[in-house]
């Protein structure tokens, strides 16, 4: 197993140090939660082989999902596959219904990451660039979805509407 607490850039540190944690991140040191997005994106594996969305030359994967305490990993990739690179305007996380009935109120709960790691905002044409999100953990109810939504940033064109992964 890979140490997470001496990766060589902290062996320096002494023992008695201090950690400094924030509230977001509940009981979790910032410098390990770090390491293992790190670990994760390094590793770079696809767990998950099922779950995505293509459109426009654009595709958005879902690579894999960890735990650890009390936070989510999702590790992500995006495959330009178009020679016109894609420029990132946002990414939101959302549990929504998973069958809206017409006249009926749309209920979303928002999900805000705490961290992410490699987060890239622009991947160039015939490339991929992956991240690895840290999210507060939840749970899904059996009617509703985990929705990933991502969208172009543009002022006109073609690609203007959004990916959405369910998951």
């Amino acid at each position: 197993m890979k140490d997470f607490l001496h990766d060589g850039s902290t062996v320096n540190r002494p023992n008695n140090s201090m950690e400094v944690y924030l509230e977001e991140l509940g009981q979790e040191s910032p410098v390990l939660v770090r390491m293992i997005m790190r670990s994760i994106h390094s590793t770079n594996r696809r767990e998950i082989k099922h779950i995505g969305c293509k459109r426009f030359g654009i595709q958005y994967i879902l690579k894999g999902v960890y735990t650890h305490n009390d936070l989510l990993y999702f590790h992500t990739e995006l495959i330009n596959s178009s020679t016109i690179s894609f420029e990132i305007d946002f990414i939101n996380f959302k549990i929504v219904d998973k069958k809206v009935v017409k006249r009926t109120a749309i209920q979303e709960q928002v999900i805000v990451p705490v961290r992410a790691y490699n987060l890239v905002m622009n991947v160039s044409g015939k490339s991929r660039q992956s991240t690895v999100f840290a999210l507060p953990k939840f749970t899904i109810p059996d009617d509703k979805q985990l929705v990933v939504e991502l969208s172009e940033k543009t002022e006109v064109g073609i690609r203007h509407s959004p990916w959405k992964m369910a998951i």
